[in-house]
Order: C-alpha cells, then structure tokens, then sequence
C-alpha cells in the first residue's frame, strides 16, 4: 500500500492555479449536494486541542475517503507542526487505495479554498496573522495575481520572518507587512485572518472595516466574531457541518448561515458585509488528495 509523507504531498500537489480550480470544483458540490459529506466527528485531547474526523465521498467522480486531522497548540512550545494528520483514500472497491500525511494537505487545502472564494470580490487582501497560513495563502495569492498583499502581525521578528520566506518562495507577489491593525485594515476589501483558533480579545468590530468588506476567516470566530457578523451575511461552504458546529465553536449567539459559498460563487455576492466561514469540509481533502494520488501513480 503506498504511503505519501508530508515532503512526498508537497511536492505532488498540483500548482496553486489549479488547486484553488478544484476547490471551486469542490464548493460548488457542496453547495448542490452532489457529493455526500458528514459534519466532522470531534475530541478533544488538551486544552485547546482536539481531532477532527473528516469522511467525504462524490460518487460520480469515484471518490471516497476520510481525513483523521489533529490541532496541537502544545506542540508550538516543542518547535513541531500544531496540525498533523492522516488521509485514507478508498478505492472504488472498498479497498485502501493509498495514505498520506495531512498536515501539508490540510495547509494547501485552506488556503485554496480562500482562493476560490476569492471569486467574490476583487479589491486588494489583507491578512491577519504570520503561521503557516500566511505563507501558503501568500503562494495561492501569487498565482491567482491577487498582489498587494498586506499582512498584520503582533511580532516584528515574525513579519520579518514571513519577509524573508517570501522574498524566496513567492518573489512575485508585492508584500506589505505592519504591526499597526489598524493601518492594515484601513480601507481593506477583503480580510483573511489566520489567528490561532479560539483566541479572545482580538474580534472586530462594526467600524474597523469597510461596511461592505468580505471576511474569510480560517480561525472560525477569532476575529470574525458575533457582532460584526451580525451585521452582514454569512455563509459557509458546508452549511449543515457549519451549524452542527456553531455553538460549540462560535458561540450560541452567532449567526446562522444563510446559505453556502458555491451558491455565491455561482449566483454572485449580495451587497453588503459578507462573511464566509469555510470551516473545512472532508471533500476539499478528498480532491486534493485524489490529485496527489494520481500523481504517484496510485
């Protein structure tokens, strides 16, 4: 049985381009129930910390699988990845087709389904946040031409950092980067934040952004809180695993969604603040990981 390490998925994804063409794909199934999804199963195994099991099947393209997902904050303080993982693909038989670590596949997966969301609004990104996310957003944003990209961070030698990496793996992307919040948000359209999930004291508010700005959060309420998306439409690109999860994840006081990011992608954005929780559906991983698959020959 062929097993793909973390190295061997990087290096076997597809480009950026097409990633984020296959997250599209994916949204817009789930968006018309064409593929057949479950909210993720949880526990929770440290104080912050906890497993996610993620199955996805889409019939008519033979696809079948299930992403065992863990988030470690822990881990930081040991200089590790705070996201590991496993991705099992099924064959068409039932049998195991091949496995691969999931912590790349999860990074990619993320940052290509913002990219695909990015559809909905074309005006300049600001992102919050300097892990792991800000680098594989910075790639994605880069190949879809989506520069300047500005980002805020609490840590000038973090900033620095992300500087530095980008100068090497990203160098045409025009980067701007600020430790003032508020400078980076000042007439931002479109807000990706990446803040460790669960982080207090750091939620927008009415005001601090645009009246008709588009929030893609990846750290769920952190900063695309219950106030100010209250004032906006909410969508997220599985609709029934977004309430399954709100009140644990959002709080009870969080507004439902709407509606699903494909049916927007595919109808087009409604005026006003739009916040699209894309909390991470099974199938994207299913998708990406039938790529990665198909590359090694399996």
């Amino acid at each position: 049985m062929l097993h793909l390490d973390d190295a061997q998925v990087r290096a076997l994804l597809p480009a950026p381009a097409k990633q984020v063409a296959l997250m599209r794909e994916t949204l817009l199934a789930l968006a018309d129930g064409s593929a057949s999804v479950t909210p993720k199963s949880q526990v929770v195994h440290e104080e912050g910390g906890f497993a996610n099991a993620m199955p996805a099947a889409w019939p008519e393209r033979g696809l079948l699988g299930i992403k065992w997902v863990t988030v470690t904050p822990s881990n930081r303080e040991r200089g590790r990845e705070m996201i590991g993982g496993l991705m099992v693909l099924s064959a068409a038989d039932g049998s195991t087709r091949a496995t691969m670590d999931a912590a790349e596949l999860t990074a990619q997966r993320t940052a290509a389904v913002t990219g695909a969301s990015l559809a909905l609004d074309d005006r300049p990104v600001v992102f919050l946040g300097t892990g792991v996310q800000a680098r594989s957003h910075a790639c994605v944003l880069e190949a879809l031409g989506r520069g300047p990209l500005t980002v805020w961070g609490r840590r000038p030698e973090a900033l620095e950092e992300l500087t530095a990496w980008c100068a090497e793996h990203t160098p045409g992307l025009s980067l701007r980067t600020t430790t003032d919040r508020a400078a980076a948000l000042d007439g931002a359209g479109v807000v990706v934040s990446g803040l460790p999930i669960g982080l207090t004291g750091q939620a927008l508010r009415p005001g601090e952004v645009a009246a008709d700005a588009t929030l893609l959060p990846i750290d769920y309420a952190s900063v695309a809180g219950a106030e100010i998306s209250r004032t906006g439409t909410v969508v997220a690109d599985d609709p029934e695993q977004f309430e399954a999860l709100r009140p644990l994840k959002h709080g009870a006081d969080y507004p439902a969604a709407t509606g699903a990011t494909g049916d927007l992608l595919r109808e087009g954005r409604p005026e006003g603040l739009v916040v699209v929780q894309n909390l991470g559906s099974g199938l994207g991983d299913l998708v990406l990981a039938d790529a990665v698959a198909r590359a090694a020959g399996a």
